[in-house]
């Protein structure tokens, strides 16, 4: 009988007894089986890559472009003053039969042969301490951590990746390889757990995996931090072999299927239903509008002929009092609703959120209103979007 060391269901009897199975089975099952079907088990949100509220695609990304443009939770970060440009989209391109639909892909537009000392690109993911106090660092039980994923580059050569605690100022390196150009590759890194830093127990960035993929000598001059977790220097945070994603335009790289969990092997990747998965992404970005014209997005009430507030209640609770943004305050009308009438919107501003961020408060500039309720839409523009960010 096959022993019950991977993700299989079909292994276990479908009466639920595991009494039912050979001893040597059932112990398998209980001692090593039991944390692969874990659910949740995947810190990485979002690791299909299926999710990507604010757009499919982000043209002309550089230098000053620092932040969240397309996949959800990835944060696209360039550091100095780079004159490369990338495109970031959602792609269609995956690994074949590993049940993927989506990656998130990188194009360089704009080539950069020689990096300047503190130039740098990478794409990061962070994490909540709340949701790493089972991995009991600072402690002697400190638990290892195994980092899986499927990646794909013209480009082939050494990348970085690098654990970083950003509240502890600490980092722990280590390198891949793309062997094969242009065909996909599944990557598997394993970490110690750090025995001497916790992590704090909030709601605060503790930790992060950041795929580096082009860096200066400022970042790769010193010796790569590979042994162990020790105190973050600058130099030793990317592999003098690191390959520089940017220095031709015909250079493109892939990734999907992440996962990071606790212990030393990859379990099979953990899909989630797609409205579980938004509903985590939601946490930290909640995009309204993007998909159709004329759509409600909040309510409000005038007080005066130039200005009112609009509340909104957020589809999930936020991590942290969001920030708002808007397309353009030319995407968006105010709706009188007695007697009726329309007019453009002047301004659009985030006002308050509460502590818990049970609701938002929305200022809007308007003209020529009297004291009465309104609805906030969006005009015919279907790229019209108010987004809503708490991310890390």
């Amino acid at each position: 009988m096959a022993k019950l060391i991977g993700n299989n269901p079909s292994q276990i009897p479908t009466n639920g007894d595991l009494g039912s199975m050979a001893f040597e089975d059932r112990t398998n099952y209980i001692t090593k089986g039991a944390s692969v079907h874990q659910p949740f088990r995947n810190l990485i949100i979002n690791g299909d890559m299926s999710i990507a509220q604010r757009g499919t695609s982000a043209t002309g990304l550089g230098n000053g472009d620092t932040g969240y443009h397309t996949v959800d939770r990835y944060r696209f970060q360039e550091v100095g003053a780079p004159t490369f440009e990338f495109t970031q989209s959602q792609s269609t391109d995956v690994p074949s039969g590993q049940g993927f639909a989506n990656s998130l892909k990188m194009d360089c537009t704009t080539a950069q042969g020689s990096l300047a000392s503190g130039d740098a690109l990478n794409i990061q993911q962070g994490f909540e301490g709340q949701n790493l106090q089972y991995l009991k660092y600072g402690t002697s039980s400190a638990e290892s951590l195994t980092l899986s994923f499927w990646v794909k580059s013209n480009k082939t050569g050494t990348y970085t990746v690098e654990f970083e605690e950003t509240g502890n100022t600490r980092h722990f390196c280590k390198t891949y390889t793309i062997d094969s150009a242009s065909t996909w590759e599944k990557k598997t890194i394993t970490i110690s757990g750090d025995t001497v830093s916790s992590l704090a127990n909030d709601n605060t960035l503790e930790l992060r995996p950041i795929w580096w993929l082009a860096a200066g000598s400022n970042w790769t001059s010193g010796t790569l931090a590979t042994s162990g977790w020790s105190s973050q220097t600058t130099a030793n945070r990317v592999s003098s072999s690191q390959v520089n994603l940017a220095d031709s335009t015909s250079n493109n790289f892939w990734i999907t299927g992440v996962q990071l969990e606790a212990g030393t092997t990859a379990s099979d990747f953990e899909f989630l239903p797609v409205d579980v998965n938004l509903q985590r992404c939601q946490r930290y970005c909640q995009v309204y509008g993007g998909d159709q014209a004329t759509q409600s997005v909040a309510v409000g009430a005038a007080s005066g002929t130039t200005g009112m507030v609009a509340t909104l209640k957020p589809l999930v609770k936020f991590r942290a009092t969001p920030s708002a943004s808007v397309s353009a305050v030319a995407d968006f009308n105010y709706l009188q609703l007695s007697p009726f009438a329309t007019a453009n919107l002047v301004s659009f501003s985030l006002v308050s959120a509460n502590s818990s961020s049970d609701y938002v408060n929305l200022d809007i500039g308007i003209s020529g209103a009297t004291a009465n309720a309104y609805q906030i839409i969006r005009t015919t523009n279907t790229g019209a979007r108010l987004t809503l960010s708490a991310e890390l």
